[in-house]
This record gives C-alpha cells, structure tokens and sequence, in this order.
C-alpha cells in the first residue's frame, strides 16, 4: 500500500494505513470517534499495558471510541514478530480486541505518515520508546501526548478521554 507524504497531509484523516491483516485502511474510517493512539510491542517492560489498553477500549467503545495498535520494532528490538505473531500475542495473552495495525517505523526519517502527523501536532519532538500515546478528538486533532509510563488507568489519561468524548 503506498503510503502518503506528510507534506500532503492536512488532517489525520488523509492518513491511510494496514491493518495488522493486510488489508488498507483508510483513517477516515475513525471520523467522529476519540482515538488513542499508541506504538506497541510484544516484549517491552511495558507491554502489560495491553491489558489496561484493552479494558479502555471496552469500556468507552460504544460512546465512540476506539484504541488504534501501531507495533513498532524501534525501541530495542522488542517487536520482532511478524503480523500473524502480534496478533496472536495480544488476543492470547491480553484479550486485546482493538484495531491494531502492520508493524511501522514511528521514529526517524522513515516513519510512517501517522507518527510524522502525530508528532508534528504535538511539537515535533521523536517518540521516545513503545507505548507512547496519543489521544485525538472527534474532530482529528491530537489533543494530548502521554509518555510510556502514563498507564491507561491513569487519572491524567482516563480524564482527558472523558472530556474528548464530552
């Protein structure tokens, strides 16, 4: 699937990418919904955070909202399954039911279009390691940016999803 240049993007809904079954998904598909978009890998110190990730994505799937499953293999090497691997790893050992994506580069001059748009809206800087988050409103604005260890029962990050979703 070709992937569109960030000079092209002027909203997060011109960003299209794969899903973790090969197919093309286009962003726009989430348009109205509060998204929470996070860079995953299987064998992080982090990785437990699927659990919580999950119980967010139950919780507030049905007022509109939906997590987004990026997994990247940029920090240390800790995705190094393939598409087919991941998917088994999340839904057997996390129950994770949410929309998860290809593996992706979020850092770097390669980065896919949704990591160049995403940190670009929130000032530029790189993703530091797996499980950073960012949250984007209805609309297709990224609203908020939490580091890796904000887990997702945090008051910080539970707080900001209830005043996207409104």
């Amino acid at each position: 699937m070709a992937t569109t240049a960030y000079s092209e993007i002027s909203s997060f809904y011109d960003v299209e990418a794969t899903s973790i079954d090969g197919a093309p998904v286009k962003l726009s598909e989430y348009k109205g919904k509060v998204l929470l978009i996070v860079n995953v890998a299987s064998r992080c110190g982090f990785t437990p955070q699927y659990e919580g990730l999950q119980k967010l994505y139950g919780t507030y799937k049905d007022r509109g909202f939906a997590v987004l499953g990026f997994p990247s293999n940029d920090f240390g090497g800790q995705e190094p399954g393939n598409e087919a691997e991941i998917k088994s790893f999340c839904s057997s050992k996390y129950g994770a039911n949410f929309p998860m994506f290809s593996k992706v580069t979020v850092v770097g001059g390669a980065k896919h279009p949704v990591y160049q748009f995403l940190t670009q809206s929130t000032g530029g800087a790189e993703v530091g390691w797996n499980f950073e988050k960012f949250l984007v409103d209805r609309t297709g604005k990224v609203v908020a940016r939490f580091p890796s260890s904000v887990v997702p029962a945090s008051t910080d990050l539970t707080t900001a999803i209830h005043n996207a979703l409104g």
